[in-house]
């Protein structure tokens, strides 16, 4: 970690499963400082709008409605997001406390939302709308001082040169054209575009790796050279694959699906790296926008789960599906607004934090910056004590403390440190989502 405390709690409570840097890859300086800027942001939004939001049935509708792709394309035809404004979503999303966006450049679909050289299946050249919106999009977030990414998929269910995998049997493809050599080609020159044509890019997030996993011979993707011809562009650009393994060589972050790190879900097992650390979530139930799920994570749920990523030394990427006429949905706002508020307040507990290593306690977690610990106290006990263990960051439990209070109004708080433990006590029973103490050494 970055701090005296939060290297002492590494030291003594190593997280499980941790293994060493990839052999093989050197990253640059200026790559090594872009991972701590990274591990600073703690919270970004994801953004998954294409092609398949016109359907408004989730980003896999191609494949899930087994549609045949060349009256999928037709939908192009009638893609004008009369609302889209990127300054607004910028400054909806700043405004929420998130440093970072990552967008969908191109999905699965193969439908690409930038104007592209090496294919007319694009914004600008397939639909009315003729606006390149990535082009935008970027404008707005240097001016905002919000960093982009890019989310790319690996895999296509349209092209007839990419290797068919597990997914897309149902598109209407012929099957009789494949040519990784020309696909990757194809791949390289847009990832050429999008690092050069947009200004500073801050990561490259890729997908889709997955869809040669049943392969009955092992498939080489190439990535090493895909990585090399990235960092060659800009070395400082970092990449993430959500291939749901270790690490490879060449990543500069890794990233968890729907599960914190060393969680019980589809994290469960795989070693967790030294690199940054990434969680992405669906603020409700799709990445893509779905009309019939509003199911969405309350604004209290969103706070919690930045703090838990933030706990376990994980950003939090929180998606969000545009709408197809290019807005926001209100819904997804509205909780952002709340979080934003919350952020203002408590970002100090979130940003550039590091994990103690202290396990969730039943009334919240732990995260700490510097010589300070911060107590998110999620539910606290119904005398208002918080009993916190200090053993496995202090020697024999003893910790020195200097003062005690809680950060939304800066009043000292009673505390004791007895028997391995420190005990704060409340002055009254908090009913916010998140509680924050802060604890000073």
């Amino acid at each position: 970690m970055k701090n005296f405390i939060c290297m002492l709690a590494a030291y003594v409570f190593m997280l499980p499963f941790s293994v060493q840097a990839q052999e093989g890859y050197v990253p640059s300086e200026e790559n090594l400082k872009a991972r701590e800027n990274f591990e600073d942001m703690r919270f970004g939004i994801f953004l998954h709008w294409g092609l398949y939001s016109m359907f408004a049935q989730g980003e896999w509708y191609l494949e899930e409605g087994r549609l045949n792709a060349q009256e999928y394309a037709k939908v192009a035809g009638g893609f004008y997001p009369a609302d889209f404004d990127a300054r607004e979503w910028v400054k909806a999303i700043k405004a929420s406390g998130a440093k970072y966006i990552c967008f969908t450049s191109r999905h699965h679909d193969g439908f690409s939302m930038f104007d592209t050289s090496v294919s007319d299946y694009d914004m600008v050249d397939s639909t009315p709308f003729k606006r390149d919106i990535i082009a935008e999009l970027a404008q707005a977030c240097h001016e905002e001082d919000i960093a982009l990414h890019f989310y790319y998929s690996l895999a296509d269910w349209t092209r007839e040169d990419y290797p068919v995998g597990k997914t897309g049997h149902h598109t209407g493809r012929k099957g009789d054209a494949q040519n990784y050599d020309s696909y990757l080609q194809f791949m390289k020159d847009q990832i050429a575009e999008l690092l050069t044509k947009y200004g500073k890019i801050g990561a490259m997030w890729f997908d889709g790796f997955w869809d040669h996993d049943s392969d009955p011979t092992p498939f080489d993707w190439r990535m090493s050279e895909i990585y090399e011809h990235i960092h060659t562009i800009s070395p400082a650009c970092l990449i993430g694959n959500n291939h749901h393994r270790a690490v490879l060589p060449g990543e500069d972050f890794q990233m968890f699906e729907r599960d914190l790190p060393g969680g019980s879900g589809w994290s469960k097992g795989r070693a967790i790296s030294d690199l940054p650390l990434e969680m992405c979530q669906t603020m409700n139930g799709m990445w893509g926008y779905k009309i019939t799920d509003q199911n969405y994570m309350s604004a209290e749920e969103l706070i919690r789960l930045i703090v838990r990523a933030s706990s376990k030394g994980s950003n939090l990427l929180m998606n969000i599906g545009p709408q197809p006429d290019g807005r926001l949905p209100q819904i997804a706002l509205d909780r952002l607004s709340v979080v934003g508020e919350w952020m203002k307040v408590n970002g100090e507990s979130v940003y550039g934090t590091g994990s103690t290593g202290i396990p969730e306690q039943e009334w919240g977690v732990t995260t700490c910056k510097d010589t300070r610990l911060f107590l998110h106290v999620f539910k606290p006990q119904e005398d208002g004590q918080i009993v916190l263990p200090v053993d496995s960051i202090s020697k024999k439990g003893r910790l020195k403390v200097k003062s005690v209070k809680a950060m939304k109004d800066g009043r000292p708080l009673k505390y004791k440190v007895t028997d391995g433990k420190l005990v704060v006590t409340l002055a009254e029973v908090p009913a916010e989502a998140d509680h924050v103490i802060e604890v000073c050494l």
